[in-house]
């Protein structure tokens, strides 16, 4: 990279999503142009890391172009296919196998007439590696992240959930009911303090307390075990979304309900294919039929979407069979070496990883300017990882989230950490220098040993 900084303007470096969010003015669609003014002032100093497309399949090393069409390759840790499931002969036969037999498309809701033999066998499958939980599939993760509060909460009730929480479940509370009480992430004393104040003043409505098995922007856990407790005292139900450590993590694959020895303890878990099953699409499982049934009719977004395609359902059954398989189990242990050795090579690299071992491998950069810059160089390095700013991580809290295949080598880990190491250090450089402002503006940006 040239050891020549250009100069940057202020507004490119600074600035959020948030700011655009509730635009005003009577012209719904004049009032928005200030967030494209801003995105392509990013754009046009390749501070703008988002909406990038694969040219080739999401592996392990890929090809991709960004939002604008420039071409880029490298080694990719930006892509959610925990066991590199994705590209797995098994899988592309039973997609090409699916198409033979029912053609692309479901053609119709799973309340009426889209369900195929394909989802029947996946939902009986899910079942069976759940302990027999009954089964609900859904289009999409985020589907069934939203039906799964909006089906059962209604306006009376009360969500209490973790500040973290996916936009799927909070959105999911926001269509259901205005009482929404939020507690610190991870915090056991506020959600007891939360669930008391409710029900000394509301003894009569349901309570729905919500959170996560693995949080994705900061790889942290609850204590499974704590939250049932406080349910059972309180007289709550325990909604558990599992999306990116259920296939992925325990040697069962079971993810942290199987590693706390909680699979009875969530009244409602939540899981998506997106991440480790190769495929798009989400389920719900719940204890009892009724509850099924209930869900597959008064949740809006399983009845009035269209249901799983025959193709995803093959997919995912596929996927779902290798995860319950010794191949599934060896994948797993690769997954699980990559990501102790990757974070192990970032702290020998003096960069500070977040959270706990997992598929996701938060990286620290600090100030989001310093973030932009470390995206638009990591990339030029031949390094691929999402960016990762206010608002979705706190402010002053821009990280990089490394998301780990089984596939990855241990060369691929080396090459990435040494490039991410030199992208850092620059990007602090060229925060302290190369953007207008105060000579002293970086005083606090983050620098790479």
């Amino acid at each position: 990279m040239s050891s020549h900084f250009e100069t940057v303007p202020e507004a490119a470096l600074t600035g959020s999503l948030r700011d655009f969010r509730a635009p005003e003015g009577p012209d719904l669609m004049s009032r928005i142009t200030g967030f494209y003014e801003w995105q392509n002032l990013r754009r046009e100093h390749q501070l703008w890391p988002y909406a990038r497309s694969t040219s080739t399949a999401p592996t392990a090393h890929c090809e991709a172009r960004s939002d604008i069409g420039e071409t880029f390759s490298g080694i990719n840790f930006g892509s959610q296919d925990y066991l590199s499931l994705s590209s797995h002969p098994a899988l592309k036969e039973a997609a090409i196998k699916a198409i033979d037999e029912y053609g692309v498309h479901s053609a119709g809701s799973a309340a009426l007439l889209g369900n195929t033999a394909n989802s029947l066998l996946l939902e009986q499958g899910l079942s069976e590696f759940l302990g027999g939980r009954e089964v609900v599939l859904y289009p999409t993760g985020w589907a069934a992240g939203y039906g799964s509060v909006q089906g059962f909460v209604r306006a009376n009730d009360h969500v209490v959930m973790d500040i973290l929480a996916h936009s799927c479940l909070q959105e999911g509370a926001k269509a259901a009911t205005q009482n929404i009480h939020y507690h610190g992430h991870l915090n056991l004393d506020a959600l007891a303090r939360k669930l008391e104040r409710i029900r000394a003043n509301d003894p009569d409505n349901g309570i729905m307390v919500v959170t996560e098995s693995l949080f994705s922007m900061h790889s942290d856990t609850p204590d499974i075990g704590a939250m049932r407790a406080l349910c059972d005292q309180f007289g709550a139900t325990l909604l558990v979304d599992c999306a990116h450590d259920l296939g992925s993590i325990g040697d069962d694959g079971l993810g942290h309900l199987g590693l706390q020895n909680m699979m009875d303890a969530a009244d409602i878990i939540i899981g998506s294919f997106s991440k480790t099953f190769g495929s798009n699409g989400g389920f719900i499982a719940v204890k009892t039929k009724a509850a099924a049934e209930y869900l597959k009719y008064y949740s809006a977004t399983h009845t009035f979407s269209n249901a799983l395609s025959p193709v995803q359902a093959a997919s995912v059954l596929a996927a779902l069979n290798i995860v319950r398989s010794e191949e599934g189990r060896t994948l797993r242990r690769k997954l699980m070496d990559n990501i102790l050795y990757l974070r192990a090579q970032m702290t020998k690299a003096g960069l500070e990883t977040l959270g706990d071992p997992s598929p996701i491998v938060p990286v620290r950069l600090g100030l989001e300017g310093v973030g932009r810059f470390a995206s638009r160089n990591l990339m030029a390095l031949g390094g691929i990882a999402n960016l990762v700013e206010y608002p979705a991580v706190p402010q002053g809290g821009a990280r990089f989230r490394f998301q780990v295949m089984a596939s990855h080598t241990r060369a691929d880990i080396d090459e990435v950490v040494r490039v991410l190491a030199q992208a850092m250090h620059s990007a602090d450089l060229e925060y302290r220098l190369g953007h207008e402002g105060q000579p002293d503006a970086g005083t606090n940006a983050t620098a790479a040993a």
